[in-house]
C-alpha cells in the first residue's frame, strides 16, 4: 500500500522536544518535520512561505503567546495541530488540534493521523455559527480540507490507517515503548476524571487517538486499566488506607470504551459515498487485516 508523506511544521522552542519529536516521527517513516523559526516578526512569513506544503504543525505550549495564536486564527492559518505539553481542557489554536504530553511522544505519528482525521471532520460539518476558535468554512479553508483529502483519501479513515504502525506489527521494544506510553496517558485520564472534566475529556482523547489508530485490542485497554487501580489499591493498602472507592474509575473506562466505539463508528464511510466505495474499502480492510504480525 503505497504511503503519502505529510510534512509537518513545528513551532518548537525546546531543542530536546525537538530532537524526540524528529526521532518518533523518523521511526514512522510518513512524515517529514519542517522547523518554523519563531521570530515574531517574521513567523508568519515563513509560515505564508511554506503554508503549500504543510499538511499540518506541532505546536509547543507556550511557544507562541495568545496574541500570535490569535493572529493565526484572524488570518485564517488554520492547520492539523498536536498541542504538546500539559493536558489542560483549555482550546489553544482551534476546536480540531489534538493535545499530547510531552513525556508520550511515542504516540505522536497516531496523534498527528488524528490532528488530520478531526480536521477534516470539523471542516466538512455543515450547518453551525462558528466560535472564534473554531474551524471557519472560507475557500481558504475548503481548499486545505480538499488538498489533505486528496493527499490521504477520505471516505472513512478505518482503511486508510497504516498497518505497519499496528501494535501488533511494531518491533518488541517499539511494542513495549508505546504501551509504557499509554500507560501513562491513561493514568492522566485516572487522575483529572474527577477533579477536572475538561482536562480528563483532553486525556481520554488522546489514549483513543492513539488506540485506535495503533489498532489497540480492547481486552489490552481493560489490562491497562486493571494494572493501573491494581497498583493504587496495594499502595493504598500499604498506607492502611481503604481504597473502595478506587471502584468508581470503572467510569472511566466505560468513557474511554464510549469514546473508542465512536471513533470506529465515525470510521464507517457514509452511505453517501455508495455501495462501490464501500466495497473497496472492506477489501483494504481485509487486506490490512490480512497483514503479517
Amino acid at each position: 500500500m503505497a504511503v503519502t508523506e505529510l510534512v509537518i511544521g513545528a513551532l518548537v522552542r525546546n531543542e530536546l522536544l525537538l530532537k524526540s519529536c524528529r526521532q518518533w516521527l523518523r521511526e514512522a517513516d510518513r512524515f517529514r518535520l519542517e522547523v518554523i523559526p519563531l521570530n515574531p516578526e517574521s513567523l508568519f512569513d515563513a509560515l505564508q512561505e511554506r503554508w503549500e506544503d504543510l499538511d499540518g504543525v506541532l505546536i509547543e505550549q507556550g511557544a507562541l503567546d495568545r496574541h500570535g495564536l490569535d493572529q493565526l486564527r484572524t488570518q485564517g492559518m488554520l492547520l492539523p495541530a498536536v498541542v504538546l505539553g500539559d493536558v489542560t481542557g483549555e482550546v489553544d489554536y482551534h476546536d480540531a488540534e489534538v493535545h499530547l504530553q510531552a513525556d508520550q511522544l511515542e504516540q505522536l505519528p497516531y496523534n498527528l493521523d488524528a490532528a488530520v482525521l478531526r480536521f477534516l471532520e470539523r471542516s466538512q460539518a455543515k450547518g453551525r455559527s462558528p466560535s472564534p476558535t473554531e474551524l471557519p468554512q472560507g475557500s481558504d479553508q475548503w481548499r486545505l480540507s480538499q488538498r489533505l483529502e486528496e493527499r490521504i483519501g477520505f471516505l472513512g479513515v478505518f482503511y486508510k490507517r497504516d498497518p505497519r504502525l499496528f501494535l501488533r506489527n511494531l518491533p518488541t521494544d517499539e511494542r513495549s515503548e508505546l504501551l509504557a506510553s499509554l500507560e501513562r496517558s491513561y493514568r492522566d485520564v485516572l487522575l483529572s476524571y474527577f477533579r477536572d472534566p475538561p482536562a480528563a475529556n483532553q486525556a481520554i482523547e488522546s489514549f483513543v487517538n492513539t488506540a485506535f489508530f495503533c489498532d489497540l485490542a480492547i481486552t489490552r485497554a481493560v489490562e491497562i486499566h486493571m494494572k493501573l487501580i491494581d497498583g493504587w489499591s496495594k499502595q493504598l493498602a500499604l498506607e492502611g488506607h481503604k481504597s473502595d472507592f478506587l471502584q468508581d474509575y470503572r467510569l472511566a473506562l466505560l468513557d474511554v470504551m464510549a469514546h473508542l466505539c465512536e471513533m470506529y463508528r465515525r470510521s464507517i464511510p457514509p452511505e453517501s459515498v455508495g455501495a462501490g466505495a464501500r466495497a473497496s474499502a472492506g477489501t483494504a480492510v481485509a487486506q490490512q487485516e490480512e497483514s503479517p504480525s
